[in-house]
């Protein structure tokens, strides 16, 4: 059996370089791997492109990879900030030093999972006859005007899961599975940020939602983190 396990989280993100496409988990606050994301803002890794549910809310991990300014990209489905908060990414995009695809957020979902699954693309009709559609084929079925979307996957999914064992497979809590499960199959590589690694067999099998085979690297939270 191979051995996903690395020391530390440094070790777990150093080949994450310029350019990568990187997914990464969780809705709103929950979910969300921080010391991942962290260690890939103190990484000096430029032009990424972020595959996510949002942009960060103000005070947040990917708000601090935002505000670095190696972001070129951001593909989400949620880019505003909550009230009147301005987010490190809604100042960048209006100054024009940050891309946007704004994505609903079940068709982001989809698209995820048609890149794990290797669908290239489907039709959907969410989004057809609104700004969302411009510049995208559509066809009618059943009546229904439906745009054509394309598959999405990554260089690296960096996920948030409750426990994990050393081969790799994750449990979820709440939450944590929104958007974990469909990330780790859509990746080239998968890093599982987890509260605690568990004994070997201390998983139950109906417990796992996503298997090892989909899991590259295992690293244990910090606590502070």
């Amino acid at each position: 059996m191979i051995d996903k396990r690395v020391a530390t989280i440094a070790e777990a993100i150093a080949d994450i370089g310029d350019g990568a496409r990187i997914m990464l988990s969780g809705f709103g606050r929950i979910g969300v791997a921080n010391a991942l994301i962290r260690a890939v803002a103190e990484s000096g890794a430029k032009d990424l492109t972020i595959i996510a549910n949002g942009s960060g809310h103000h005070g947040s991990t990917q708000a601090e990879l935002m505000d670095t300014g190696r972001v070129a990209r951001l593909i989400c489905s949620s880019a505003r900030g909550r009230g009147k908060e301005s987010t490190p990414f809604e100042k960048l995009y209006h100054s024009g030093k940050i891309e946007l695809e704004l994505v609903p957020q079940g068709t982001l979902a989809h698209r995820i999972r048609a890149g794990g699954s290797g669908v290239p693309a489907f039709y959907t009709p969410v989004g057809a006859g609104t700004d969302l559609a411009k510049g995208k084929e559509t066809r009618v079925f059943d009546g229904r005007d439906c745009v054509l979307q394309t598959a999405l996957t990554a260089d690296f999914a960096l996920l948030r899961a409750d426990c994990g064992d050393r081969w790799g497979n994750l449990t979820y809590r709440g939450t944590q599975a929104n958007f974990g499960p469909a990330m780790a199959a859509a990746a080239n590589v998968t890093i599982a940020e987890v509260r605690q690694v568990l004994p070997d067999g201390a998983i139950e099998p109906h417990m796992v939602r996503t298997p090892g085979i989909y899991v590259n690297r295992l690293v244990t939270e910090p606590e502070e983190s």
